[in-house]
C-alpha cells in the first residue's frame, strides 16, 4: 500500500468526492484507510448512569483506499506514486518528480 498515516489525500469518488484530508489510521490488510473529515457517520449512545442523557457521536468509518489519491506537494494535484532508490533506500516520489516522504 502506497498511502501512509500523515499523507495528505484526495477521495476520488463517493460521496466525499473532491474532499481533502489527512490520513488518520491505515489498515493494509483491508486496503482501507480512515482520512480526517471524510465519511463520518454519526453513532447515538444509549443513556447510562454516567451519561443520563445519551448522546450523538462522530466516528470516522474507513474508506477504500482504491478511493483516494495521494496530493503532489508541488503540484498540489492528485498522482500516482513511483518509486526510487536514492542512497539504497526507497522512497516514494509523484509523477512531477517530488519526493513524498517527510522530512
Amino acid at each position: 500500500m502506497n498511502i501512509k498515516k500523515g499523507d495528505k489525500v484526495i477521495v476520488l469518488s463517493g460521496d466525499d468526492k473532491g474532499k481533502e484530508g489527512l490520513v488518520q489510521r491505515v489498515y493494509p490488510k483491508l486496503n482501507k484507510v480512515v482520512v480526517e473529515g471524510v465519511n463520518v457517520h454519526k453513532k447515538h449512545k444509549k443513556p447510562t448512569q454516567a451519561t443520563p442523557e445519551g448522546s450523538i457521536l462522530d466516528i470516522y468509518v474507513p474508506i477504500d483506499a482504491s478511493k483516494v489519491a495521494l496530493i503532489d506537494p508541488k503540484t498540489k494535484k492528485a498522482t500516482r506514486v513511483y518509486h526510487k532508490v536514492v542512497n539504497g533506500k526507497k522512497i516514494r516520489v509523484g509523477k512531477s518528480g517530488e519526493s513524498l516522504e517527510k522530512k
